[in-house]
């Protein structure tokens, strides 16, 4: 969360909110879009996020009246903006692509553009991060940097409680092992120069 809102206060917006309340939309909104576009900042491309937060609300505000409180609104929210993230995977996978990352390799070195500054580290954690299946990132962002609880993540994700749990240590296991430096290797005997 990025304020001082609960869940219960939370949810409460969004109860009020489908009953036609605005003032309950805009905090809804303003309780939860910072939440919201981490994790599909984590679930897409970062230049589609805007549009995806987007999406995800234009769902839930047409999804509030059905609304009922089963669940947190967090929890609601989050489910409805990993469906998005899933949707638009799988628009993005039938659409012809124009140009392929080795062009934009080379075009990167034909013009010297220079490396990242200033952001290397949060850009090779995000790398390593980007690097996990879709399955162990999901529910690795959706507990241990967005805060749900592992019931939580399992509604968001459509899965038993178990599967968030082992997910999640399989994705720390896979963080793990992609932050350990590379080990050197000793060079055979039989490649080794003779001086």
């Amino acid at each position: 969360m990025t304020g001082p809102e609960s869940a219960d206060e939370i949810t409460g917006y969004a109860l009020a909110a489908g009953r036609g309340d605005h003032a309950a939309a805009a905090a809804l909104v303003r309780a939860t879009q910072h939440d919201v576009r981490r994790f599909l900042t984590h679930l897409s491309e970062v230049r589609e996020v805007d549009d995806l937060v987007q999406e995800t609300y234009l769902r839930a505000w047409r999804s509030l009246p059905g609304f009922a409180g089963r669940s947190s609104a967090r929890t609601w929210l989050f489910a409805i903006a990993r469906r998005v993230a899933v949707d638009h995977v799988r628009a993005a996978v039938t659409r012809p692509r124009t140009t392929g990352v080795a062009d934009w390799h080379r075009f990167a070195d034909e013009t010297g553009a220079p490396a990242a500054s200033g952001h290397d580290d949060e850009v090779t954690l995000r790398s390593i991060v980007d690097g996990l299946s879709p399955d162990r990132r999901e529910a690795f962002v959706a507990t241990q940097i967005l805060g749900l609880s592992y019931a939580e993540a399992a509604r968001v994700c459509g899965c038993p409680v178990g599967t968030i749990r082992s997910r999640v240590a399989r994705a720390r296991e896979d963080l793990v092992a992609a932050m350990a430096p590379p080990v050197a290797r000793p060079v055979p005997l039989s490649r080794r120069g003779t001086a």
